[in-house]
């Protein structure tokens, strides 16, 4: 036997004809000549040591060894349907694995997104990686991951950008703080106040840090949170004011009022990013345009915007 001289192309000749009876016939659906066909049937018994195909009464019939080997075939040529079935999935982003990274806020919007994806595409696998603004930047720069979110964005000499959602930064006190209900609050009234904090480098603290120096001024007395969650509750605690993003706080939220400042909220965005450097996994691609199909169902459409498709473009993915 030399079965290692087996070919994709003698099993299927050998498949067509044992499946139409007839060499002619196999011929014909092949688009060969029956010499052709004749000749491949015998260099395939010829690599199996044994007879194949023998003639009876002018019908082909399967001896002992082409039954096994017809039986081997079927399994191997279903194995290669499957094979391109998986493949066309695959392209068309319904199975496979991408991974996306976001920054500790987003984890408040993005699994609004994630969710009904996932519910869609069963077979895709998301891994989620979530951190502090320069955790996530270390990804971003070290390229482990298909898809990053910034409220922020880096700098895109090797990635592209899409907003997705405004992401207003509004401030916030506790219910029976004295500036509570208050019209108008300016600025030189509201930095007498302790103001809890990220930590530097978050793209909020980014943005109000940058928003003070416009206008000359800078904070008095600060105190450094750990992440959003903790600042929620300091400031239900009454231990200062802070600046965080409007989806922070889930609706029904007590113990919390948003403060009218003078020139808030500001205004901010989310962001897909995508490196230009890094393939896009197919799986990946799926999702954005899920998301992008699906933003009004799944997040306030006061909200949204639309600029998924242009990544996707700027990328020549159609």
């Amino acid at each position: 036997m030399k079965l290692r001289h087996l070919t994709f192309r003698l099993l299927e000749v050998y498949v067509s004809v044992v499946r139409h009876g007839s060499i002619s016939e196999a011929a014909r659906q092949l688009h060969l000549t029956q010499p052709t066909v004749s000749l491949q049937l015998k260099r395939l018994s010829e690599a199996v040591g044994e007879p194949l195909l023998e003639h009876t009464r002018g019908q082909l019939h399967l001896t002992d060894a082409g039954q096994v080997l017809y039986r081997a075939c079927q399994d191997m040529l279903g194995r290669f349907d499957d094979l391109q079935d998986n493949l066309l999935e695959l392209k068309g982003g319904h199975s496979g694995r991408f991974s996306i990274a976001m920054v500790n806020t987003a984890q408040y919007v993005m699994p609004r997104l994630l969710g009904p994806f996932s519910q869609d595409y069963p077979e895709v696998d998301v891994t989620v990686e979530i951190g502090n603004r320069e955790q996530v930047l270390h990804r971003f720069h070290q390229q482990l991951d298909d898809i990053y979110i910034f409220s922020h964005p880096p700098s895109l000499e090797h990635a592209a950008a899409a907003r997705f959602l405004r992401n207003p930064l509004i401030m916030i006190a506790a219910e029976e703080h004295p500036l509570a209900g208050a019209d108008e609050i300016s600025l030189p009234r509201l930095l007498e106040e302790r103001f809890l904090l990220r930590e530097p480098g978050s793209a909020t603290r980014m943005l109000f840090d940058s928003w003070l120096q416009t206008r000359g001024l800078q904070l008095h007395r600060s105190l450094q949170m750990a992440s959003n969650e903790a600042i929620r509750v300091g400031v239900a605690a009454g231990m200062g004011v802070a600046v965080v993003s409007q989806h922070v706080l889930p609706k029904g939220l007590t113990g919390i009022v948003p403060l009218q400042v003078e020139g808030m909220p500001l205004e901010s965005h989310w962001h897909f990013i995508v490196r230009r450097d890094r393939r896009l996994p197919y799986a990946a691609r799926r999702f954005l345009i899920h998301a992008d199909d699906h933003l009004e169902s799944c997040l306030d459409p006061a909200y949204v915007c639309h600029e998924t498709r242009q990544l996707l473009a700027q990328l020549g993915i159609s």
